[in-house]
């Protein structure tokens, strides 16, 4: 007996032929496209005057980059300048997450970020307001993402910084503060 009779399975030559082109046509769709005329050759052909070097249109292929897709003029765009909208003098301080200087949350703000380098508490301006201090930090920008305990009052700002040891290091200093957008 037919193994393939026994299951119940018995294809017709007819069925076969059809089986094999199916399975040929779909191991040849990868190759097609290769050979298929693109549309710029296509128009090329049809028409009788041949584009000059200066009328092919060139697509800026993208530059990768550090893992990533950037395009090539992208990377040297310059910064737009920041605007400075007022200046506030202050008292800076310095804290960082430690349990005897937070909540029960050290590396957790109270705009519900992590703490890193750049963040700043501040009962003064309304969360996510850019500022700079420029005599110490030169153009570095900070962003307001923490609170300070009201008793501080509103015009002192509190840096964040990795290590209990670099906050005190830091100190006490008096200064100003510039918002920006």
């Amino acid at each position: 007996m037919d193994p393939d009779r026994k299951h119940g399975f018995s294809p017709s030559g007819k069925a076969k032929i059809t089986l094999l082109g199916v399975l040929i046509a779909l191991l040849s769709l990868p190759v097609l496209p290769v050979f298929a005329p693109s549309s710029s050759l296509a128009e090329a052909e049809g028409s009788p005057v041949l584009a000059t070097p200066t009328q092919v249109e060139t697509a800026q292929a993208p530059v990768i980059q550090e893992n990533s897709f950037l395009p090539s003029s992208e990377h040297y765009l310059p910064k737009p300048e920041a605007t400075v909208l007022e200046k506030i003098d202050v008292v800076v301080t310095a804290y960082s997450s430690s349990v005897w200087e937070t909540d029960d949350t050290p590396y957790l703000t109270a705009a519900n970020t992590l703490t890193r380098d750049g963040v700043v508490a501040s009962n003064l301006l309304p969360f996510g307001t850019k500022i700079r201090i420029p005599e110490l930090f030169g153009e570095k920008t900070f962003v307001i993402e923490d609170r300070m305990n009201k008793r501080v009052g509103d015009f002192q700002i509190d840096i964040w910084f990795p290590t209990a040891w670099e906050a005190k290091q830091f100190g006490v200093k008096y200064t100003h503060i510039e918002t920006i957008r």
